[in-house]
């Protein structure tokens, strides 16, 4: 890995189920496919973020899945529909990941070139606020 990992990041996906772990460490590749200055990190005690000039994505280990949580403010495109939540969120929206599902990796890496993108040119907030909505 190009990128430097955070230790603890490493506890909460190794903490996890198999398929969970899997679902972890193939997001977590992509976010730094996606961008390789996204820098790791917890926040919320245990949760692992990616972050780069404000927060880009969280993952949440569920029952039955895993949450990508996206940092977008609702504004990185998706055009292949894999945003599965959050639609109309201020803050963000997520996806949800289920046990034997494929991940759309150039859709997922798109998104998270999205919102770092939008977080370069002053974040979510700052943008819709430019563009005359709140």
């Amino acid at each position: 890995m190009a990128h430097e990992v955070d230790e603890r990041v490493d506890a909460y996906i190794d903490a996890l189920p198999e398929w969970q772990q899997a679902i972890c460490r193939e997001v977590r590749e992509l976010l730094h496919e996606a961008d390789p200055e996204i820098v790791e990190t917890i926040k919320r005690t245990v949760q692992p973020y990616f972050v780069l000039e404000g927060n880009v994505a969280a993952l949440l280990a569920a029952k039955n899945h895993v949450t990508v949580f996206l940092y977008d403010g609702g504004l990185a495109p998706d055009p292949d529909r894999i945003i599965t939540g959050g639609h109309g969120n201020e803050t963000g929206r997520q996806i949800s990941i289920r046990r034997g599902e494929p991940i759309n990796r150039p859709a997922m890496i798109a998104l998270f070139r999205a919102i770092v993108a939008d977080n370069r040119a002053g974040g979510w907030r700052k943008l819709k606020k430019a563009a005359g909505s709140t």
